[in-house]
């Protein structure tokens, strides 16, 4: 018999998870829902099945992927489970035996277990597969019609190691770029690191590994036209501080932030490492490179936020947020430093672009924020657009009642100029326990809602998304 959740701040609220797979053929529409929208919106949170193992973690949860059909103005959900090897064995077995985060209070009948991961960060398109993505193990493949799961993806075979949640797709050529961190696969935990390429036919072309300068969580990377950038800051990680029973990972500043760049051209032997102030990079927006002057717009915050200090301590609340903050390199200065200037300070997180400029000079980035103290569980209740040409950001608000998930950027037709498109989010209503599915018009985010499709159950709060337009097979 499964066990009552415990009273966590991730498991309540708009945290809370859901204990169904449903599907809703026809979502009632308040406003409308631009003809031009063709396509399915995926999203993907952390949705645990069974109370945890020891202490919770949001992002140790099982893996749930929700997907928003939308034709002809007309909208239909459903949501269901990754059903990866720890999902599995734990339904067959009514409890949680799993502790992702902090392997030593995994329980016994799992210890030899070979696990395929929670699959709970990030949900992709690429060469006709779609995959449930996190970064300590491979993709896992989705049915992309009916979400059915259909298992870890090695592409055949030429996969050593895991996948980043994060993957860059080259709008100019299909390629997609990828990396690993802790890819030692003899070490659960190293500063060995990985460099992957795959066609846009979803061929595995490449491989090569490094030694980052110390071993940390490296949740996303950057790329350029020509350049790979990896941003290595001092969320650390210590299987020593597991075994002694405290967290995984924690932050520890007496480790400087290192950024690695190399050419796309090159090798990972022709890195060259940055040094900067400890700080930490959950999310990139964009970077884009003039010759060997290379532009990065990242979320920084001062400190790592949701992990413990090395010390034991808690972070700080006043350097646990972050802001839009430029990056800029020059590859040809004598200088192993770089330039960090904050663009905004709005408090921010999640952020997005026209992904048809992925690498590319951009003009127009998004991201989720908080207005005026944030929305309840310390949330964002705010949707924001930078125009990088006028610096000028505007913000579509709400109260803190709402609470908005990281926006994904529609174009309004394949031809369309950058910008000139669609944002879609999903937003919780804490007032009556149900989310809902926002459109804005990108280019006037501050007129509000186009139109919202009503579920009559909530979403999760999860990580991230993507679109597959309805033209892709």
């Amino acid at each position: 018999m499964a066990r009552p959740f415990p009273d966590h701040p991730n498991l309540r609220g708009g945290y809370a998870p859901i204990q169904m797979e449903c599907d809703a053929p026809d979502l009632i529409i308040e406003g409308e829902i631009p003809p031009e929208l063709e396509g399915t919106l995926y999203r993907i949170g952390p949705n645990p099945q069974f109370a945890p193992r020891g202490p919770y973690h949001w992002f140790a949860g099982d893996g749930m992927i929700h997907s928003f059909e939308i034709r002809n103005s007309r909208v239909s959900y459903k949501n269901r489970w990754v059903r990866t090897t720890n999902w599995t064995l734990e339904r067959a077995a009514g409890e949680a035996l799993f502790s992702p985060l902090n392997p030593m209070l995994n329980d016994p009948s799992v210890a030899k277990i070979k696990t395929d991961g929670i699959a709970n960060t990030n949900v992709v398109w690429h060469a006709g597969k779609l995959f449930a993505l996190v970064e300590s193990h491979a993709p896992f493949e989705i049915s992309p019609e009916d979400l059915g799961s259909i298992g870890p993806w090695d592409f055949n075979g030429k996969l050593t190691s895991a996948m980043t949640a994060h993957p860059k797709i080259d709008p100019e050529t299909g390629e997609m770029l990828f990396f690993a961190y802790n890819a030692d696969p003899k070490e659960r935990i190293s500063s060995r690191m990985a460099l992957h390429k795959v066609d846009k036919n979803g061929v595995l072309t490449s491989s090569e590994f490094f030694d980052a300068p110390y071993s940390a969580m490296v949740h996303d990377f950057i790329t350029t036209r020509d350049h790979i950038i990896f941003p290595i800051m001092p969320l650390t990680s210590s299987m020593e501080r597991a075994m002694q029973g405290e967290s995984l990972y924690a932050w520890d500043p007496t480790n400087r932030s290192y950024i690695g760049i190399m050419p796309r051209s090159g090798s990972v032997s022709d890195i060259k490492w940055f040094e900067g102030d400890p700080a930490y990079v959950f999310h990139p927006m964009n970077a884009h490179n003039d010759g060997d002057k290379i532009t990065c717009d990242v979320c920084e915050y001062e400190e790592a936020p949701l992990f413990p200090h090395a010390d034991g301590s808690e972070p700080d609340p006043a350097k646990s947020t972050a802001n839009l903050t430029r990056w800029t390199f020059d590859l040809n200065a004598n200088t192993n430093t770089y330039k960090r200037t904050q663009i905004d300070n709005t408090i921010s997180e999640f952020p997005r672009l026209d992904e048809r400029f992925t690498g590319l000079k951009y003009r127009h980035g998004y991201f989720a924020c908080s207005v005026e103290g944030g929305a309840v569980g310390k949330r964002y209740n705010g949707l924001g657009r930078i125009d990088h040409n006028r610096d000028k950001v505007e913000i579509y608000s709400m109260s803190e009642q709402f609470a908005v998930s990281e926006p994904v950027f529609v174009p309004r037709t394949e031809k369309s100029q950058e910008g000139e498109g669609f944002l879609l989010a999903t937003v919780y209503d804490a007032a009556i326990d149900k989310s809902f599915l926002l459109v804005l018009d990108a280019e006037n985010i501050e007129k509000g809602p186009i139109g919202k499709a009503m579920l009559d159950h909530r979403v999760p709060f999860g990580f991230h998304g993507n679109w597959k337009p309805g033209n892709l097979q």
